[in-house]
């Protein structure tokens, strides 16, 4: 994706925004190539005083909005908020026994925060899948086990609107969580693929509050 920016480096150096990019090389002037300082860093930590936040309230990264309301925006996240979605897959009933199944986009909210960092909070398996596929979604689940699955609401409207095959309720998927689902969805989906807990939330990545239907 280099080839995209590298035409607006001088520019960007004149706005002091630094380019870091990860991967061989080589770069021009102007981009920090990320490899050759990881290979050369040592494995020791650094004392808690440098890494360690000021402020948990300080700006921790950037998520870029969707941009309902106009062009996508940069919400700044806290290392507090950031922290804290450690605990989002135990909020929901998962457990280190369980095996997650992810193919959301990892530059959102959800996928980054919510499902990776939330699996490593509860010490649980992260399936990672590139782009979801409705069609090849259920074979994933048998083949590696799954148990939970992080959803958007399309998602679901996307395997219930796939043609019906042998086998759809032969799967140990236990739990869904996501937000978006439409109540007929909701139905369909369970009715369909059986009995598995799904758990709706909503929240926002410049929100301060999260909502769980815990009552189904």
């Amino acid at each position: 994706l280099f080839g995209s920016v590298e035409p607006l480096l001088p520019s960007l150096r004149e706005d002091g925004v630094a380019v870091w990019v990860l991967g061989a090389g080589p770069y021009p002037a102007g981009a920090v190539a990320l490899q050759e300082l990881l290979d050369a860093a040592s494995e020791e930590l650094e004392p808690e005083d440098v890494w360690e936040p000021e402020d948990m309230n300080d700006t921790c990264l950037y998520i870029f909005t969707s941009g309902t309301t106009g062009l996508p925006k940069a919400a700044r996240v806290s290392h507090l908020k950031s922290v804290m979605c450690l605990s989002f897959y135990e909020l929901v009933g998962a457990s280190s026994r369980d095996i997650v199944y992810l193919a959301l986009p990892l530059y959102h909210m959800a996928g980054s925060l919510l499902g990776v960092l939330g699996c490593l909070g509860i010490g649980a398996t992260c399936v990672l899948k590139e782009k979801f596929s409705a069609s090849q979604f259920w074979d994933d689940c048998r083949a590696e086990g799954v148990t939970v699955f992080q959803y958007i609401g399309e998602l679901c409207r996307y395997l219930v609107n796939q043609p019906q095959r042998p086998g759809e309720r032969q799967h140990g998927l236990r739990l869904a969580v996501g937000s978006g689902l439409r109540p007929d969805v909701w139905r369909s989906f369970q009715r369909r693929f059986g009995p598995v807990r799904i758990v709706e939330t909503y929240g926002m990545s410049e929100g301060n509050v999260t909502l769980f239907n815990y009552t189904g």
